[in-house]
């Protein structure tokens, strides 16, 4: 279930406070924070954003690195 795009919008990363990236059409969905120095990826359950940072995926944790999108 898709998070609403107005809502993406005005949240940020509690870590950082940078903006946060939609990916709720990937496996498994999430919202990842932008910034290069963070980006841990919150998931997103039942369409609700979970925004914590012990629930966080660290970057890197699922076999693919760091942010993609960053650069």
């Amino acid at each position: 279930m898709p998070v609403e795009a107005s809502l993406i919008q005005i949240l940020a990363c509690p870590a950082c406070h940078a903006p946060l990236e939609d990916r709720t059409d990937a496996d498994p969905a999430e919202l990842v924070c932008t910034s290069g120095d963070c980006g841990l990826g919150y998931p997103v359950r039942d369409g609700i954003p979970v925004l914590l940072v012990d629930e966080a995926r660290r970057p890197g944790a699922d076999g693919t690195g760091s942010n993609p999108g960053s650069a």
